[in-house]
C-alpha cells in the first residue's frame, strides 16, 4: 500500500516530468551501448524536439568515441608493458608441440 503512495507523490511531484529525466539520464548512461537507431526508438514516445535528439544524439556519438579512446588508450599501454618474445618463450618452454598430418596422393584422370 505504501507503494501506491509514493506512486501518487510522484505524480504530484511532478511524475512524467521525473519519468522522462530517468529515460534520458538511463540512456545517456547507456549510449555507449546502443545504436542510434536503438537510442532513436528509446526516446520515440517522449515527443522530443528534433533539436534536443540531435544533442543526445551528438552528445552518445561522443560519449562513444571518447569510451573507444580511452579504452584503445589503455589497452596500448597494457600491451606496450608487455615483452611478447619472453611470454611466448616461456609458453613454449612448459608445452609441448604435436602436429599431425596426412597426405593422400590421387593418381589424376586421364583426359583425352
Amino acid at each position: 500500500m505504501s507503494e501506491k503512495r509514493d506512486d501518487e507523490s510522484d505524480e504530484r511531484a511532478g511524475g512524467p516530468i521525473l519519468e522522462t529525466v530517468k529515460k534520458l539520464f538511463s540512456v545517456g548512461v547507456g549510449a555507449a551501448f546502443m545504436t542510434e537507431e536503438s537510442i532513436r526508438s528509446y526516446l520515440a514516445d517522449l515527443k522530443l524536439p528534433k533539436e534536443a535528439l540531435g544533442f543526445i544524439l551528438q552528445s552518445a556519438n561522443k560519449g562513444k568515441e571518447e569510451l573507444v579512446g580511452r579504452v584503445s588508450k589503455e589497452i596500448g599501454g597494457l600491451l606496450s608493458h608487455i615483452d611478447i618474445i619472453k611470454e611466448v618463450s616461456r609458453f613454449a618452454e612448459n608445452h609441448k608441440f604435436k602436429v599431425s598430418a596426412e597426405i593422400e596422393v590421387i593418381p589424376k584422370k586421364k583426359t583425352e
